[in-house]
Order: structure tokens, then C-alpha cells, then sequence
């Protein structure tokens, strides 16, 4: 069975990039006849704020993005974690590095490649410290729904990449790859802000034994003033509970559905079952950027 998911980062509330990677996931299961997860990243306590994560659940209600079965949090997740860095380790796939964010910077040069100083390490140091994994030789390479061929040397390109920060705190690619498998995911829908991480998950899956899904990265939502993709980070306004439909059919536009004006004055469950009957891989820009500007509708 087809099984996607949302997966989301409370750092703050949704705003309108969040609602394409919903609603491009959302409608992508929907047409396979699948089931559609929500997954709340919660492992990076430093950079998340209080009642996010309640908050983005009631967007989606609102919006009326339903998921199946439980919300997973992350948060409950680190024994498992734990348990695929620790067979990395004993693999002698991953190793302590001790290099702080300068060192590596100075050592890596102008492309910013770790250069594996720390790679001969065996021993665990008694001095906080990243936890990194082999990349190995050779490219990964990987055919994506929307983008086309991908192709990564994480040797040239990357370097060894850390699955565990010096803090203590899990990084994002271990974590999403062990999570996937665990859910079943077959397929990660999401934006194409992540297309160049997909290959580093891609390596742990290998090294690991989890299998690899398949992968569609959406165009991303580019602010034509600034031209930068819409983030928590870049201030994006939150989405509008009082008022769904408008930021729906934006979004649908945004994914190439081209829907009629008229969903404005229905309900969020008629434009929704619209979408359904409508979606279309085929008809979603294949880029990695979209200028808002290119999908504005009247309020």
C-alpha cells in the first residue's frame, strides 16, 4: 500500500510553503488510494517553540488535511536512534569528531567539504563531540517523480556528514531515514529545498539495510521581493484559520491544477474532493523554485 507523510518541524506556525508540501503529499496518497501520516520532527528542542506543534495540528484540521492513526513525535524516538548510531559505530561506519565548527570550516576551504579529519578516530572522546558517517566512494544516484535524475558524489560534494551533533541532539538525516522505514513510508513527498539531502539518506539507508522510497520534491514557494524560499526563518506569515480556502486554491494553483475561481465560495471539503478528482503528477511544474507572484488569486 501506497503510505506518505507530512512531516513537519515545530519551530513556529504553517505558512503557505508548509501548506504545498501538505497538500502535495496529502493529494499524492489520496490519488494512489493510500494512507497520508503526520510526523512532528520535535528533536531539536533549541529551535522549536512552546504549543507549536498543537498549533500546526490544528492548521491541518482546519485546513482539513486529515491524517491516519497517530501523530508521531520524534521526541519519543531516540532509543531508536541510539540503536542504528551505535550499529554504525560497531560497523565501523561512523566515528567521534572533535572538530569545531571553525576547524572544519578552515580545513574544508571554499567548498565547504568536510575533509575527514577526524576519520581514523576509533576511540569515543571524553569531550563533547559530532558524530559522523562514512560516505564512502562512488555517486548516488536516484530518479525523482518531478525533478528527474539525481545525481550526488558525497565524497566530492558532501564529505563525512554528522548524524550526530556535538550537542547531543540527533541530526535531521538519521533521524528522517529511521523514521521513514519505521512508518513504512513509500514514498516522501516534500519540497525540493531537501532534493540535495535526499542522496546523504539514501547512503544511510544503504548502510543500514532500510529501504529506500521513492522521492517527488515540489517546486518550492519563492517570495519575489526578496527571493527567498517562504520559511519559519525568513518571518513567512502564518496561515489563515479564519479564512482556509483562499491559501487552498493558492495552493492548488501553485501545484498546476488550475482551479476554478469558484471553490472560493464553497466549503475547505469540496475544494479538497476537487483536488482528488483533479490531481495529476503530470500537470505539477517541474522546477525547484516558483515565484508567488506567478500564482496570486484574488482574495
Amino acid at each position: 500500500m501506497y503510505v506518505g507523510r507530512f512531516a513537519p518541524s515545530p519551530t513556529g506556525p504553517l505558512h503557505f510553503g508548509s501548506l504545498i508540501a501538505a497538500a502535495g503529499s496529502f493529494l499524492r496518497a489520496r490519488a494512489q488510494g493510500g494512507r497520508w501520516l503526520v510526523r512532528m520532527e520535535d528533536i531539536d528542542p533549541p529551535r522549536e517553540i512552546p504549543g507549536a506543534a498543537d498549533d500546526i495540528l490544528r492548521t491541518l484540521e482546519t485546513y482539513g488535511l486529515e491524517w491516519e492513526g497517530e501523530v508521531l513525535y520524534q521526541s519519543t524516538r531516540l532509543t531508536a536512534y541510539r540503536e542504528v548510531l551505535e550499529f554504525l559505530h560497531r560497523a565501523g561506519l561512523a566515528y567521534a569528531c572533535t572538530c569545531s565548527r571553525k576547524e572544519v570550516g578552515q580545513a574544508a576551504g571554499p567548498g565547504g567539504v568536510y575533509p575527514g579529519i577526524c576519520r581514523g578516530r576509533r576511540e569515543r572522546p571524553s569531550q563533547p563531540h559530532a558524530v559522523r558517517v562514512m560516505v564512502g566512494d562512488g555517486r548516488i544516484t536516484f530518479e525523482d517523480a518531478l525533478q528527474g535524475r539525481v545525481s550526488q558524489d558525497l565524497a566530492r560534494d558532501i564529505g563525512d556528514f554528522v548524524i550526530r551533533r556535538a550537542d547531543g541532539l540527533y541530526a535531521y538525516q538519521l533521524a528522517v531515514v529511521v523514521d521513514d522505514a519505521y512508518q513504512g513510508v513509500s514514498e516522501v513527498v516534500r519540497g525540493a529545498d531537501l532534493l540535495d539531502s535526499t542522496p546523504r539518506q539514501i547512503r544511510l539507508q544503504q548502510l543500514t539495510g532500510l529501504p529506500t522510497p521513492a522521492y517527488l520534491h515540489l517546486p518550492v514557494a519563492v517570495d519575489a521581493a526578496t527571493g527567498q524560499k517562504l520559511s519559519k526563518q525568513n518571518l513567512a506569515p502564518p496561515l489563515d484559520r479564519a479564512r482556509p480556502l483562499p491559501a487552498i486554491v493558492q495552493a492548488l494553483t501553485f501545484l498546476g491544477l488550475n482551479p476554478p475561481m469558484e471553490l472560493l465560495d464553497g466549503d475547505v471539503a469540496s475544494a479538497w474532493a476537487w483536488a482528488m478528482a483533479h490531481f495529476d503528477v503530470a500537470r505539477l511544474p517541474q522546477r525547484r523554485t516558483v515565484l508567488l507572484d506567478e500564482v496570486k488569486i484574488r482574495p
